[in-house]
């Protein structure tokens, strides 16, 4: 019996081409911990060195950083043209900053919020671990299924 790869190989990143693929996008989705319950919200963000800044406004998010520091936040990008999709996932601790610096200072003011009122917070997540895998498509893995054929691909 023929066994058939469906799924490709994802290659696992080094943290240096982590960060390098965090600075080509601005979006990302922060986890956290909410009640004793996990929590995701979209951010956009900036790199400031290897930690990620985002504004925050008072809310659920803020109070959950308050309440437990310990966050993740994972941003991802998918090529159809080329056949390359990404997910990079930091885990760390947020920690309230202040734009004191002239470098940070440079780095919030391209910062800006969908929301753009009342985000007077900035939050910096310091990383514990930068993970990160690549996956290669080639034309037999396309994702462009016709969702009929992939509803019978399923049911066979």
């Amino acid at each position: 019996m023929r066994e058939h790869t469906v799924a490709p190989q994802a290659d696992i990143l080094t943290a240096e081409q982590c960060w390098k693929l965090l600075g080509e996008t601005s979006v990302g989705r922060l986890a956290v911990n909410v009640n004793g319950r996990p929590d995701v919200f979209p951010v956009n963000y900036k790199i400031d060195g290897e930690s990620l800044i985002f504004r925050t406004g008072y809310g659920t998010k803020l109070h959950a950083i308050d309440e437990d520091a310990n966050v993740a936040v994972e941003a991802d990008a998918v090529s159809a043209e080329f056949g390359i999709a990404w997910s990079v996932v930091i885990k760390g601790r947020a920690e309230h900053a202040s734009p004191e610096s002239l470098e940070l200072n440079s780095t919030v003011r391209g910062l800006f919020p969908w929301q753009g009122v009342g985000k007077t917070h900035l939050i910096r997540i310091v990383p514990e671990t930068v993970t990160g895998r690549r996956i290669t498509l080639d034309a037999s893995m396309t994702w462009n299924v016709p969702l009929a054929a992939a509803i019978r691909a399923g049911l066979e």
